[in-house]
């Protein structure tokens, strides 16, 4: 059955993988934008993605603005949605905290708030770092009692991006608790390009990296041997999405999207130089000294890389036997991770 959607965030990289797939299984969706004019292009990139481009309607609505900007007009347009997608978020290092808190916190309970009060299922994306219950703790965040939490230590800790996407998935959980509603969680790993076209953003976190390492900035590998950065192809992350959000059984569940086959970092940057034609570094670096270097006046724009961003090198691995589970309930096979490191490079190299 074919079912209307609304979807916050379309236009991201996530986003428009996701509408590429819902729309060629048929569903339409109404998306939320800053700007609707800019709807035809996206539609030509979803169509680009193997999508169905006139499946897409747009309405004029904003995460920043109270009650998201809508009109009644569009308020009505989105109240047959049987499903609202929220992947919207203000991404940046560096954010202010009231400026993330406004966008990925207080958007992200008025997109909740839109769900409850017309009926619709929430499938929300957050994050795998919060599967890592461990780093939760260290960072502040108190597990039993979330609401107890302060926040201003915890955005203060990682930066306001991470801090504002954490606290927006508690609230968010306790928002829909509160109201009764149906909620379903993704939590992606890093997301690496499409893995057969390899397909990728450059502002995407991954992007920067193959970058860097083309480049020759990457003179070193962060970390250690046991360190690695958990990856899900992007492609595989949306059939993981869909699947979710039309599942019964996803309801109140949270599904771990991230590939356990991930290599270390230096499994994974030897596929990625291959396939740049560059030599892979193969000395490391501690994570405490890489993190006290970028504190250097004009390092981090010099390296590309902010200190933010090594929170997400881990050493800690994941209990994944749920998403295996769903995976294998519904016949979705995991791309092979090393190849859709390589195509991801050359993609990336190609449109550069």
């Amino acid at each position: 059955m074919h079912k209307h959607c609304l979807v916050t965030g379309g236009s991201g990289f996530i986003g428009q993988h996701l509408l590429a797939l819902l729309t060629r299984q048929g569903h339409s969706a109404t998306l939320l934008m800053r700007q609707p004019q800019a709807l035809p292009a996206l539609r030509a990139q979803v169509e680009q993605l193997g999508g169905r481009g006139e499946l897409l309607t747009a309405v004029a609505g904003d995460l920043a603005r109270a009650d998201l900007g809508l009109d009644a007009a569009a308020r009505e347009q989105v109240r047959q949605a049987a499903v609202v997608f929220h992947l919207g978020a203000q991404f940046a290092w560096g954010l202010a905290a009231e400026q993330a808190r406004q966008v990925n916190v207080e958007g992200a309970l008025a997109v909740a708030e839109l769900a409850a009060q017309q009926g619709s299922r929430l499938l929300m994306v957050g994050g795998f770092m919060l599967a890592n219950h461990g780093h939760l703790q260290r960072i502040g965040i108190d597990l039993q009692r979330p609401e107890r939490t302060d926040w201003d230590k915890v955005y203060q800790r990682t930066g306001a991006y991470e801090g504002s996407k954490l606290e927006a998935h508690f609230r968010v959980h306790a928002c829909m608790a509160e109201l009764q509603a149906a909620l379903t969680v993704v939590h992606p790993a890093t997301v690496c390009g499409h893995s057969r076209s390899g397909h990728i953003l450059p502002a995407q976190p991954l992007a920067g990296l193959i970058g860097n390492l083309a480049s020759g900035r990457l003179g070193a590998i962060p970390g250690s041997p046991a360190h690695w950065l958990p990856l899900v192809s992007v492609d595989f992350l949306a059939e993981l999405i869909v699947t979710a959000a039309f599942d019964e059984q996803q309801v109140g569940q949270e599904i771990l999207a991230l590939d356990a086959r991930t290599p270390n970092l230096l499994g994974m940057l030897q596929p990625l130089a291959q396939a740049l034609g560059v030599r892979a570094p193969k000395h490391h670096v501690p994570i405490p000294v890489l993190r006290v270097l970028l504190k250097i006046p004009g390092l981090p724009r010099l390296l590309r890389t902010d200190a933010e961003s090594l929170d997400f090198i881990q050493t800690a691995r994941f209990d994944t036997a749920a998403t295996e589970a769903l995976a294998q309930r519904h016949g979705l096979t995991w791309p092979d991770m090393t190849e859709a490191l390589r195509v991801t490079a050359r993609y990336l190299m190609a449109v550069l």
